[in-house]
């Protein structure tokens, strides 16, 4: 299937535009046209080299709504017109017991990425969601409920199902007091989700600049981390952290907020963190983890809380050819959105 996407040829290029070929369909492979692709911060990461060496050119994107176009003959769950989605994989053995237990994430021979990974069958590297077609295995598709928004819900295939998950792992529930580090593409999910689970939600920040937009999606407000007073008095007050900033930063400051037996849960960076203070962990039996993202089943279960209770992602909606500028904004800061792609300008002809 020839298609057209938006790549990066290299770590320090802009991302241009990229035509290529989509696989023939196997026998229960989806077809899909990509209506809209989220713009998450891992995709600059990614482009930028920070996680490593790249297979440039390389189509960036792991939020993707679209809908289908052509299945395979012994497809069952979906059928062309149906509106669904593709996350942050497409692919794992399915046949360890992580993702017998619907943790394909933590597939023991490890899951494909949805972008910059070798198919399991060929070889060949996986390219995502900056991009006008995609073909995945049924079993990695998704199902979008009527009541969300298409153009919105692309986000909650990444920065939802990255917060909803260590919400679940940790019993979030009414009552419980959730300390959000950060108000970007991932914390603004992290508050909605623990609002409409009955959570107590305290937004951590270095100022409370972003309050009023905090308060607006359900939070109490901001305890800004600069103010040692208030850090102060709000020792113990928290039974969760969710701690979503993308870069290198130390956790000290915010660990004696928990109560004891609390958790703080990284979900923002990927690679070195600077070395932290034991004292409070030692002290309140507390905890710093980490979390990726959830299984098929679980993700499923996001969009469908989504649905349920209202909750839409914050968006800026974008032409392709508007990632360059996308991607200089998400490099100055943690804004409070998330930038998804309109596709439907992308043409094949073109």
């Amino acid at each position: 299937m020839k298609t057209i996407g938006y790549a990066a040829y290299s770590s320090d290029a802009e991302m241009t535009p990229f035509h290529f070929e989509r696989r023939a369909l196997r026998a229960n492979d989806v077809a899909i046209e990509i209506l809209y692709s989220g713009v998450c911060h891992s995709d600059l990461h990614t482009v930028n080299g920070d996680w490593g060496p790249q297979p440039y050119p390389l189509v960036p994107g792991h939020e993707i709504i679209g809908r289908v176009i052509e299945v395979g003959p012994v497809v069952t769950k979906y059928q062309v017109g149906d509106q669904v989605g593709v996350g942050c994989m497409v692919d794992s053995c399915q046949e360890c017991d992580q993702c017998h237990d619907h943790e394909e994430q933590f597939c023991r021979n490890g899951m494909t990425p949805t972008y910059g990974a070798p198919d399991r069958t060929t070889g060949e590297m996986t390219q995502g969601g900056y991009s006008k077609h995609i073909v995945v295995r049924e079993e990695f598709v998704l199902r979008i409920p009527e009541a969300l928004d298409l153009s919105r819900a692309a986000p909650i295939l990444c920065a939802g199902i990255t917060t909803f998950s260590p919400l679940r792992t940790w019993n979030v529930g009414k009552g419980s007091r959730v300390g959000v580090i950060g108000l970007g593409g991932l914390g603004h999910m992290a508050v909605k989700l623990a609002v409409a689970m009955g959570a107590e939600v305290t937004v951590l920040s270095r100022s409370t600049k972003k309050e009023d937009e905090a308060k607006a999606m359900g939070a109490r407000g901001i305890l800004a981390s600069t103010d040692e007073d208030a850090m102060v008095k709000a020792a113990g007050s928290l039974d969760l952290i969710i701690d979503t900033v993308p870069v290198e930063h130390d956790v000290t400051p915010y660990t004696s907020l928990l109560d004891v037996d609390g958790t703080l849960v990284i979900v923002g960076q990927v690679g070195p963190m600077k070395g932290f203070m034991t004292v409070p962990m030692i002290m309140g039996r507390r905890r710093v983890a980490g979390s990726l993202i959830g299984g098929i089943k679980e993700t499923q279960e996001v969009l469908d809380f989504c649905a349920e209770h209202n909750i839409q992602p914050t968006c800026e909606i974008i032409r392709p050819d508007q990632i360059n500028e996308a991607f200089a904004a998400m490099g100055q800061g943690d804004i409070a959105h998330r930038y998804v792609m309109d596709m439907s300008g992308l043409s094949v002809d073109r």
